[in-house]
């Protein structure tokens, strides 16, 4: 998300040499630098225009101070904007009210709704240790009712059960009165949308929030939209009182201006971003770490949380002193770093969270890692012997033959496989000899800036 974004804010470091203050004449093609990269993510003009001046009039006349350059200081001025722009602090989930607290889902057809319900489901029953009922009022899609008690279910969150011949407002107050008689802790209502703004479903939405007084009214609208989710968002913000957007597809191809818009537009802070499919994949919102991604400097703090999460931690921490002792990394190393990788999202979400330097460095690393990908990857890895785990050198002609026919691949497929290996190996070797500490201190000019 935002790679081009990222690209062309991170040259602005190199664009300012050797002077010692900030002012209207130096930083103008930076500035331009800037204005162009917002543009092209699809971040609203309004917007751009406004960022742009705040920069200027907070840059201007700043001194160049200890170890930055002109070109860090003016990217410290940004993060600081981008932060604000997106809200500044996180705003977590009002929960605090009396039970069962409503959560009114709003949003136009096919941005993902239904699934963030789930997502949302199961987030709150695992993170915050609540009681969850969903419901559904989309009377008017196919299936919608029925595809909200497929995720509630694969959620592990409960459905109250709704029909197609009722009136979505009746739904909602059963489903609220059974809330309450079950002492649920939470009840998420999931709405029908439509694929474009009409007033038919800002009628019923208005008429659901006032029949539900709502804690929270969620706003779910997809990353990928660019402009059209902005206006969308202004739409429904004018017809409810928001109090909060969930952006989805964060991960996608999208050039993510909306990420930078919505906040702007609504008022009404991001609290979630959906990233992937999985159910598991909802991560509360930070404006600081989601600037940090953008300027290139990475989410640690979502990788460290991400690892913590999913990493068996005795088995890295004897990966940790296997390298470090020289002794090697071998395939069943690397089966074992890919079966968490997995865990973690994939090379793509954790590639996502790190500072572009290392980022560009893991390139080295195994293409392709989707789940599919991997599966292919441990079923190559079983079909060797122990000791070809242990040795991958001797696996030669008549092994990669035997090896590609039990895993039921082809042998080029293997030859991929030892190569990736290889390389992944060689960037072991480099983290064992210190490398990561070289890397990290080559990040030392802009990081203590931007703490």
């Amino acid at each position: 998300m935002l790679d081009q974004l990222t690209q062309r804010l991170s040259r602005v470091v190199k664009t300012l040499r050797g002077q010692a203050r900030l002012t209207e004449e130096n930083i103008q093609d930076a500035l331009r630098e800037v204005r162009m990269a917002l543009l092209e993510a699809d971040v609203a003009l309004p917007v751009v225009k406004a960022f742009i001046e705040r920069v200027r009039t907070k840059a201007v006349g700043q001194e160049v101070i200890g170890s930055l350059t002109p070109g860090q200081a003016l990217v410290g001025v940004v993060f600081d904007e981008l932060k604000a722009l997106m809200g500044g602090n996180e705003a977590p989930l009002q929960l605090n009210a009396r039970p069962p607290v409503v959560i009114l889902m709003a949003g136009l057809q096919g941005a993902g709704k239904t699934t963030t319900v789930g997502k949302l489901g199961k987030w709150l029953k695992e993170t915050k240790r609540k009681k969850v009922l969903t419901v559904s009022t989309d009377v008017y899609r196919p299936a919608a009712i029925e595809q909200l008690a497929t995720v509630a279910k694969a959620a592990g969150v409960d459905w109250f059960p709704s029909k197609a011949s009722e009136q979505p407002i009746a739904i909602a107050q059963n489903a609220l009165a059974e809330a309450k008689r079950r002492l649920y802790d939470v009840l998420i209502v999931d709405t029908a949308g439509r694929l474009a703004v009409d007033e038919a479903m800002m009628q019923e939405i208005r008429a659901l929030h006032d029949a539900l007084q709502p804690t929270e009214t969620l706003f779910v609208v997809d990353a990928m939209l660019g402009q059209d989710a902005v206006n969308t968002a202004k739409a429904f913000h004018d017809a409810l009182p928001l109090t909060g957007v969930v952006l989805t597809k964060l991960d996608g191809d999208a050039r993510g201006g909306a990420a930078l818009s919505v906040r702007y537009v609504t008022g009404a802070p991001i609290k979630f971003a959906g990233v992937g499919e999985k159910l598991d994949g909802l991560e509360p919102f930070y404006p600081e770490r989601m600037a940090s991604r953008i300027l290139g400097m990475g989410d640690i703090l979502g990788l460290v949380e991400a690892a913590r999460k999913e990493v068996d931690e005795e088995k890295a921490k004897q990966l940790a002193k296997k390298i470090q002792s020289g002794k090697g990394f071998d395939l069943n190393d690397f089966r074992e770093q890919i079966v968490q990788l997995r865990k973690m999202g994939g090379m793509t979400a954790l590639l996502d969270k790190m500072p572009a330097q290392i980022a560009q460095m893991a390139g080295q690393l195994p293409a392709g890692s989707d789940d599919k990908m991997i599966r292919r990857i441990q079923g190559i890895i079983d079909s060797m012997t122990p000791e070809e785990r242990a040795r991958p050198e001797i696996i030669k002609a008549k092994r990669k033959q035997r090896i590609a026919a039990g895993a039921g691949v082809t042998v080029q497929e293997v030859n991929r496989l030892l190569k990736q290996f290889d390389q992944t190996q060689r960037l072991m070797k480099s983290l064992g000899k210190g490398g990561l500490k070289k890397m990290m201190r080559g990040l030392g000019g802009v990081l203590p800036r931007l703490r």
